[in-house]
């Protein structure tokens, strides 16, 4: 059973400014998307494509304008409100910058037992014990308690972080570019911990990153988005073994690959993606795609089953099969 569930989700932000004029933002359009328990879910796509959007929404730290997210069963409450502040122990999250997500001026363990202060009635030294076996969970010296965040490098900051969304033992961890900022070196020691994490937990994992050979080794399965839908998903497996979206090969073209035999010949996507204040009619991804044919402006194509468990929205995918 899914723990997580977006129906026809969308996302919609009004202009801002002095002079608050324009067309709305539509950053999520329509998305269906479900994350099961102990399943851990890839969205993948170029920057401005809604991928931390969805998981904001999917965390409830927004409402969606259109559409409905559930949790558990049950429609997430409004954002700041009394129920969702008791479900947000539930939930975790894991931001991109190990560094600014952290206090400068307050200990490593006084951000950690921040979770538990809120939601746990723990005396202080049950809240020192349990901040200790978090930050050893993690792989770091709970020892190392009192000090402050720049005491720690990169990959520790990281794993401060990853042991401050655990605090309140949540069932859904959103990691949205965890490692992106981090060396290639540590990205694999941060993957691997968010791994056994997953396992040894049973968490359900909606992870956020442009790194595919990332979301491939971590992922069970694959959302790629582009302009605010979902292109194609499916199983890790079958999106990796036969990418059937024009957007979707693009992508893994670009991927290195040690074996000679399986390197794609790179797909060079013309210009940039269109203004979301401004999309194209029909299928959004059109205007890149050296496939498109004037029907592709016509209706935008929903997601279709092909083989098992994988859906593209593309009205030619059976002739690019």
């Amino acid at each position: 059973m899914s723990l997580v569930v977006a129906e026809a989700v969308e996302m919609s932000f009004a202009p801002r400014g002095l002079i608050a004029r324009g067309r709305p933002v539509r950053a999520v359009a329509g998305v269906d998307a479900r994350v099961a328990r102990g399943e851990a879910l890839g969205v993948v796509g170029e920057s401005g494509s809604g991928k931390s959007t969805l998981g904001r929404l999917l965390l409830g730290l927004l409402a969606p304008t259109g559409g409905c997210v559930t949790f558990d069963g049950a429609p997430l409450p409004k954002p700041g409100s009394a129920p969702w502040r008791k479900l947000r122990a539930r939930m975790g999250m894991v931001f991109q910058d190990p560094f600014g997500s952290l206090d400068p001026r307050r200990s490593v363990g006084a951000q950690v037992a921040d979770g538990l202060e809120i939601h746990r009635q723990l005396s202080a030294r049950d809240r020192a014990a349990q901040v200790a076996a978090l930050l050893e969970r993690v792989g770091l010296d709970p020892n190392r308690a009192a000090a402050f965040p720049h005491e720690f490098s990169g990959g520790q900051r990281q794993r401060l972080g990853i042991a401050r969304a655990l605090a309140t033992d949540p069932d859904f961890l959103m990691a949205d570019e965890p490692v992106s900022a981090l060396d290639v070196s540590i990205q694999a020691q941060v993957v691997k911990l968010l791994g056994e994490l997953r396992r040894d937990l049973g968490l359900a994992m909606l992870f956020i990153s442009h790194d595919l050979p990332v979301v491939r080794h971590l992922c069970d399965r694959v959302a790629v988005m582009y302009l605010g839908r979902v292109m194609e998903e499916g199983t890790v497996r079958e999106v990796f073994a036969r990418p059937l979206h024009p957007y979707t090969r693009a992508l893994l073209s670009a991927t290195p690959m040690l074996d000679p035999a399986r390197r794609a010949r790179r797909i060079i996507l013309p210009g940039d993606p269109p203004s979301p204040t401004d999309p194209p009619s029909g299928c959004v991804f059109r205007t890149r795609c050296a496939h498109a044919r004037p029907a592709c402006a016509e209706t935008v194509p929903p997601l279709r089953a092909f083989g098992e468990g994988q859906r593209v929205a593309c009205i030619r995918a059976e002739e690019l099969s």
